[in-house]
């Protein structure tokens, strides 16, 4: 029996309405044949996301492996291209692919081990730190998304979004805009996992630990510090620009660009946040903006 948890099926319904539903409907039946195609049994109850399914499974030889069913959309059909192009260097391996379904096995790291709980809050930074130098550090392979498509698409909707908010949060939506004006020409090239927080590092036996679930997208590193930032939540804008300054550091960034497009990744989420219909932006969010712009 593949127990399909109760929360997935809200948040599929939520965020893909019908398509969701279809898709938890059919995932014990989509389990099932994946189980029996790659030769592989049950080894533990079920675990999920916002968005997937996975199994714990062992393969025939005893390799202990996890099975990830998600719906096939734009952000999860990148993701065998980074595993790929990352081999194994800071993320987890990919196994086996189903293009067709996006099913995925991969290489099992400990879902009990966050980073997230590491207990120390600038060890996590730094290790953080080290993996996102080690993830960027290569070229995107072709047919990913691209950092510039994004960055274009953010500058045209925000005069409309800012309209809808208070005055203050306008100013500051228009303020990360201009700095995005300033840096879209050049929006880099490298692969970048673009969803690198705290609990998508799990602990291995491998390395000490592995990165999962990346959304890949081929862009400006500096467009991928902001999770470093929100995530262990610390208020002090002196934490936040320590944080900040060792992550650029870390990755051998242009301070002013890496600020840029932190500020662009602010815009996306403001403007996704008034899409959502919120009357103001993420308080955090504007706490880091402010904190780093006052330097």
């Amino acid at each position: 029996m593949i127990d399909v948890p109760e929360e997935l099926a809200v948040s599929q319904a939520k965020y893909n309405g019908g398509a969701g539903r279809a898709f938890i409907a059919a995932l014990p039946g989509l389990a099932g044949d994946f189980l029996g195609r790659w030769g592989l049994r049950l080894d533990g109850p079920s675990l999920h996301g916002a968005a997937s399914l996975v199994l714990p499974v062992r393969r025939a030889d005893g390799t202990p492996a996890a099975l990830k069913l998600q719906l096939l959309d734009e952000e999860s059909e990148g993701e065998p291209v980074a595993l790929r192009a990352w081999g194994g260097d800071g993320a987890v391996r990919l196994l086996e692919h189903d293009p067709e379904t996006g099913t995925m096995l991969l290489e099992r790291a400990d879902h009990r081990r966050h980073l997230s709980r590491l207990g120390d809050e600038r060890e996590a930074v730094r290790i953080l730190a080290g993996l996102l130098a080690r993830l960027s550090d290569r070229p995107a392979p072709p047919g990913l998304r691209r950092l510039d498509d994004i960055a274009a698409g953010m500058l045209a909707q925000t005069p409309a979004a800012a309209a809808r908010l208070g005055a203050r949060d306008a100013a500051l939506l228009r303020d990360c805009a201009a700095a995005v004006r300033e840096v879209v020409g050049e929006p880099g090239d490298r692969l970048l996992h673009w969803d690198l927080h705290y609990d998508n590092v799990l602990g291995a036996e491998r390395e000490p630990w592995l990165v999962i679930d990346p959304k890949p997208l081929s862009g400006d590193p500096g467009f991928e510090l902001l999770p470093a930032l929100t995530d262990l939540w610390n208020p002090d804008p002196a934490a936040l620009r320590w944080r900040f300054d060792l992550l650029t550091e870390r990755l051998a960034l242009d301070r002013g660009r890496a600020l840029a497009w932190t500020l662009g990744r602010v815009l996306q989420n403001g403007l996704w946040d008034v899409e959502d219909g919120e009357p103001e932006l993420d308080a955090g969010q504007v706490v880091i903006a402010r904190a780093l712009l006052a330097r």
